[in-house]
């Protein structure tokens, strides 16, 4: 078995390749993949850079190119619901484009023919993330994450996502994922930390955020991959 482990920015996959001790470096396609072999199980480790292009990209070729059989996704995302607070962690039931739009053509928002407005992470793999959450003692969250390739903002359009997708969380990487796992029937689950809210202060510093709810990620993700190899 094989697993990829994603993140949109290197901060996001630091302290997983720190978990690994031993990797190894392969260039490819633009990028640069990082292999590595944990309690007997293949994983290839990467980050995509931001956007639902380069994410496309990153998760088909870790897919057709490496060969893995799973992927997780952790990163962060803005709050859409009222009810997340800034290092809520929220795991992915379905995704959305909230930027895809041939209504013109009397489609919904987020559809195109052939394709579904959402697509559904992978049951399983949700139901692994809520019982290594139950022993970290970290609350976790269930939703719907709307991506997009815009930071969003402005109230008036996170406020037309909330309403149009259902969306308690939106980010520039999830949605495209899905649809890449999704069509090659790969099962895949996205942990998104809640990076910006309603609730937020002058105080805050995004990067010292991003550092903290990276390395809270990275535990996260080898514990479910523990779980995972417990399984099969």
């Amino acid at each position: 078995m094989k697993i990829a482990i994603m993140g949109a920015m290197p901060e996001e996959i630091a302290p997983i390749l720190k978990k690994l001790h031993n990797y190894m470096s392969v260039e490819y396609a633009g990028n640069t993949y990082y292999e590595a072999s944990y309690k007997g199980v293949d994983v290839v480790v990467a980050y995509s850079k931001i956007g639902k292009v380069f994410s496309t990209l990153t998760a088909a070729t870790m897919i057709e190119h490496f060969g893995a059989q799973k992927l997780l996704f952790s990163g962060v995302a803005g709050a859409v619901s009222p009810e997340l607070r800034v290092g809520d962690l929220v795991v992915a039931n379905k995704l959305a484009q909230h930027d895809l739009d041939i209504t013109a053509f009397g489609h919904p928002f987020g559809y195109v023919p052939g394709g579904s407005v959402y697509v559904e992470a992978d049951k399983k793999l949700i139901a692994l993330a809520k019982e290594v959450a139950q022993e970290m003692g970290q609350p976790l969250k269930e939703g719907i994450i709307a991506t997009g390739d815009q930071f969003v903002a402005n109230e008036e359009r996170k406020n037309f996502i909330g309403e149009t997708f259902g969306a308690d969380a939106l980010e520039m990487e999830g949605g495209s994922v899905a649809v890449v796992c999704d069509a090659l029937e790969i099962p895949f689950f996205i942990l998104r930390a809640i990076s910006d809210a309603a609730d937020m202060d002058a105080s805050f510093s995004f990067d010292a955020f991003l550092e903290t709810s990276a390395q809270i990620s990275a535990e996260f993700v080898m514990k479910m991959i523990d779980k995972i190899i417990e399984q099969e």
